[in-house]
């Protein structure tokens, strides 16, 4: 059979379903551009408006995977990892990979950048001294095999043909398509020579998927593809109608994942990195419940052993050997911090948490388009918990800044995102959902 690009996008046009040599041929197209931008621009707008069905994405989502290397690692220890669809304070990975490392779990994480109003793993890790996020696969290997975690960016030899698909969905208005989301998600992370992958998928005014049902949806999605193509996978569908950490950009998200790693901050960066934690545990069999795994993971916590293997993973990338015992002086500090004040009393009864975001971006702490440089100091921090009474003046936000005049601007985006009332909000649950 002569295999034709054309013919492919055309069954797809129709909703016909294209064979599974079809489309192996077509991504790996792709891959080594023998598929035209014009071809894989039609081929995203045509899934986009027709979808996929259950097999087909199946079928899609392998070949996004087999276009470039896949793991193997040298190790009879589980390979596990966490995929997090994006929100403001969250930083959970760099609690939950060395987390997970100190019960003898592999964690090949493999991470991005920001993304519009979403700060980026990779940027937040790059604000600690010397931290070399790019790895070759040998070096990969090494820090896996003697730490059990290493957050890092992908190599070009990992899902080529997602590399390339996604750069021309973000200039076709093909992003937001459900079955190119669940591929370029998963395809990614299969490489990375999984057991099992837990999925968090945020929900609210700081995530992508605003409403319960998209990410609801989306979660299914990636599930039952996770599940179907072998590695053991599920999801929870997160809140995010307020910062994960109290907390927006790149240093500050550091100090507060490592007050949480040496166990001196509660709140829900905690408990959600946990609760991620001990569901992937038990999804691959590694305790009995849940609850199990949470106690087990929070006495690894208490006694500092996954602060420990952060310290050793730091070290092992090109970071400070003594980050653990006095991070802060390992870490940016902007020139100019201020506190943004409540304009009246009340409760702070919501936040607008993209608006946060975009106020951290604004600072400098993010991109604008993809060549724009960061810088990591800047942001914000001690951001009010929703329910939280508040006097007239009273702070309610910390701003980092590089001069007075960002500072003001930043101050008054805060205040625009900020809702008070006169009455205590109702509680909000931090797992809306499981999906298995």
């Amino acid at each position: 059979m002569t295999l034709d690009a054309r013919a492919i996008i055309t069954k797809i046009k129709h909703s016909d379903t294209p064979s599974a040599e079809e489309l192996n041929w077509f991504v790996k197209g792709l891959a080594d551009h023998s598929v035209s931008d014009a071809q894989a621009a039609a081929f995203a707008m045509a899934v986009c408006l027709n979808g996929m069905d259950k097999n087909t994405l199946i079928s899609f989502t392998t070949a996004m995977r087999d276009s470039g290397d896949i793991a193997v690692w040298k190790t009879d220890k589980p390979i596990l990892d966490k995929h997090s669809t994006g929100g403001v304070g969250d930083c959970v990975s760099i609690v939950l990979a060395p987390l997970l490392a100190s019960v003898d779990i592999c964690v090949p994480m493999i991470s991005g950048r920001g993304l519009g109003h979403t700060g980026g793993t990779l940027d937040k890790l790059e604000a600690i001294a010397g931290m070399n996020v790019f790895l070759n696969t040998d070096e990969f290997q090494r820090i896996i095999d003697s730490v059990g975690c290493a957050i890092v960016s992908a190599t070009s030899d990992i899902a080529p043909a997602d590399k390339r698909l996604y750069a021309i969905r973000d200039v076709t208005a093909t992003v937001d398509c459900l079955e190119l989301i669940t591929a370029s998600i998963l395809s990614k992370k299969l490489a990375a020579g999984l057991d099992g992958l837990i999925l968090d998928v945020k929900c609210g005014t700081g995530a992508f998927m605003k409403s319960s049902s998209e990410a609801r949806i989306l979660a299914s999605a990636l599930v039952k593809t996770g599940n179907l193509t072998g590695c053991k996978t599920l999801a929870l569908v997160s809140n995010m109608n307020e910062p994960l950490a109290p907390s927006s950009g790149n240093a500050v998200e550091i100090k507060d994942v490592m007050e949480v790693l040496v166990h001196v901050k509660e709140g829900r960066l905690k408990d959600l990195s946990l609760r991620l934690g001990a569901e992937l545990m038990k999804k691959n069999g590694l305790c009995d419940t849940v609850e199990a795994g949470y106690v087990k993971l929070h006495k690894q916590l208490k006694k500092g052993y996954a602060a420990e293997t952060f310290a050793r993973m730091v070290c092992a990338m090109g970071g400070p050997t003594n980050f653990v015992d006095d991070w802060s002086q390992h870490l940016p500090e902007a020139p100019v911090i201020s506190e943004v004040f409540a304009p009246m009393e009340g409760y702070i009864s919501g936040w607008n948490s993209e608006a946060l975001g975009l106020c951290t971006v604004n600072l400098g702490g993010g991109r604008r388009v993809e060549t724009d440089k960061i810088n990591p100091a800047v942001g914000l921090s001690n951001i009010a918990a929703i329910g939280t009474r508040i006097n007239k003046g009273k702070p309610i936000a910390r701003i980092h800044a590089a001069g007075p005049d960002t500072a003001d601007r930043a101050a008054k985006q805060v205040l625009g995102a900020l809702k008070i009332s006169d009455h205590p909000p109702q509680s909000q649950s931090l797992i809306i959902e499981k999906i298995e």
